[in-house]
């Protein structure tokens, strides 16, 4: 299953990409990174598509990075899954 990690710098981004020279992304096997976008005018969010198809193995990977980010974990599905969804009912509503 595929992923949409948000990630807000509450640290700045300069500690985030130092870190991240030092010890590389520290993916756990299993947790895969396919590509991310920074928020061009600020540096202090990023958006990451990941793959996994144990989503427990965020948990040790936030955990690495926790004291400097903080971690919003979205499941997703490309948009052709989402309109074949919905065409057939697709999934309970979010309660308003």
């Amino acid at each position: 299953m595929r992923y949409l990690v948000i990630e807000t710098y509450v640290r700045g981004a300069e500690a985030v990409y130092a870190r991240a020279a030092e010890r590389g992304r520290m993916l756990p096997a299993g947790l895969a990174y396919i590509e991310s976008w920074v928020e061009a005018d600020t540096l202090d969010r990023c958006f990451q598509l990941m793959e996994t198809d144990d989503p427990k193995l965020f948990d040790e990977w936030i955990a690495n990075w926790s004291d400097v980010v903080e971690f919003e974990v979205v499941p997703v599905i490309d948009s052709s899954e989402a309109a074949r969804r919905a065409r057939t009912g697709g999934p309970p509503r979010r309660p308003a």
